[in-house]
C-alpha cells in the first residue's frame, strides 16, 4: 500500500483492515522470536488498529483520525463512490479497534478532541517537535513590512485568501512553496504578490526573519509553519481553528481571525502586534525538540513500567 500514490491508497480503504491484520500477525511472530516491550504507532489512517501481541502495551501518537472518513468525508466522498460506500462500515471498524490502544497521544488540543469524538478515548497532548535550534531570530537581518505565506501550494492551505487580501490592500506578499496550485495562484495574484519556489531550509528561515508577519489562513491539525515563524520572532495571523489555537496567542504572538474571508483576515492583520520578537520566540520554545522528547518518553516509561496491565484492559 505504501508504494501507491495517496489518491489510490484511499480507494483501497476496504482492504485496510486486512493489511493491518497482516501486520498484527507479523508482530505476533516477531514477539515469539524476540519479546516486544512496547508497540508504538504513528496514526493518521488505520495503523492504530494494529493488534499488539498478548500482554504488550500499545502507544498511539495520533496525527488525526482518517480525515476522509471522519472530518472531511463530504469533500473526499463526493469524488469517490467506493469511498462513500465503504465509509460507514470503516467508521465502525475504526472506532472498535481503538480499544487495541493502551494510551493515545495527540499532536494538538484539536486532535485530542477528535480522538474523543471519533474513538471515545482520552488523549494526552504532545506537540510535534519544531526545530527551534535552526529557526532562530537574527538581529542582523532587517525586518521588512511585507507579508509572508509558506507551505505546500495545495487548495486547503487557502493561499488564495492571502492573495486576495494582498490584492485588495495593495500590500506586498511573498509566497514560499511549490505544488499543484502554483499556476492558478499566479494567475490570481496582483502586482504586489511574488513567489519563491524550491526554497532551501536556510532560505525559508531568511524569509521568516525578514517578513512583517506570517499569514496562516488554513485549518491544520497542528501545522509546523506557524511555530517555525514564531521561533524566528515573526508574529502569525492565523485562522482561529485547529492547531493554530495551540501555537498563536491572539494579541501577544499574532492575531486570530474567525472567518476565512478577506475582511476577517485584513481586520486581524490590522491588529497584529509589532516588535514582539522575544515574546514570539518564547512561545515557540514550548515546541522545542527536547520538550517533545521528554513528554513522549514519559508516556513510554509509564506504559513500560505499567507492564501488560493497560494492554490487557484495552484489548479489542
Amino acid at each position: 500500500l505504501n508504494r501507491l500514490p495517496e489518491r489510490w491508497r484511499r480507494l483501497l480503504l476496504p482492504v485496510y483492515p486486512w493489511a493491518v491484520g497482516r501486520l498484527s500477525r507479523t508482530l505476533k511472530h516477531l514477539d515469539a522470536a524476540r519479546p516486544i516491550d512496547l508497540v508504538i504507532s504513528s496514526h493518521s489512517a488505520a495503523i492504530k488498529a494494529v493488534r499488539p501481541p498478548t500482554g504488550v502495551a500499545h502507544l498511539c501518537y495520533c496525527h488525526a483520525p482518517a480525515r476522509y472518513i471522519w472530518s472531511l468525508a463530504g469533500q473526499y466522498g463526493a469524488a469517490s463512490v467506493p469511498l462513500r460506500l465503504a465509509a460507514p462500515m470503516y467508521r465502525v471498524w475504526d472506532r472498535r479497534t481503538a480499544r487495541r490502544v493502551s494510551a493515545f497521544l495527540a499532536n494538538s488540543t484539536h486532535i485530542a478532541g477528535e480522538v474523543r469524538r471519533c474513538y471515545r478515548r482520552p488523549a494526552e497532548v504532545v506537540h510535534p517537535p519544531v526545530r527551534t535550534g535552526f529557526f532562530t531570530p537574527d538581529s542582523r537581518t532587517p525586518r521588512g513590512s511585507h507579508w509572508l505565506c509558506a507551505g505546500a501550494l495545495v487548495p486547503y492551505k487557502r493561499f488564495d485568501l492571502a492573495i486576495d487580501a494582498a490584492n485588495r490592500a495593495r500590500h506586498a506578499l511573498t509566497i514560499v512553496g511549490s505544488g499543484p496550485e502554483l499556476e492558478r495562484l499566479r494567475r490570481r495574484a496582483g502586482p504586489t504578490v511574488s513567489f519563491v519556489h524550491d526554497a532551501t531550509d536556510a532560505q525559508l528561515r531568511d524569509q521568516y526573519r525578514r517578513a512583517r508577519l506570517l499569514i496562516y489562513p488554513q485549518h491544520e491539525d497542528f501545522g509546523i509553519t506557524a511555530p517555525e515563524a514564531l521561533a524566528c520572532g515573526t508574529p502569525v495571523v492565523a485562522y482561529g481553528r485547529g492547531g493554530a489555537l495551540d501555537t498563536v496567542e491572539d494579541g501577544a504572538t499574532g492575531a486570530l481571525f474567525e472567518r476565512q474571508t478577506v475582511d476577517s483576515l485584513l481586520e486581524a492583520i490590522g491588529r497584529c502586534p509589532s516588535n514582539r520578537g522575544s515574546v514570539c520566540r518564547a512561545q515557540s520554545e514550548r515546541f522545542a525538540p527536547e520538550v517533545f522528547r521528554e513528554k513522549f518518553l514519559s508516556a513510554v516509561r509509564g506504559l513500560v513500567r505499567g507492564g501488560s496491565g493497560p494492554a490487557r484492559a484495552g484489548r479489542g
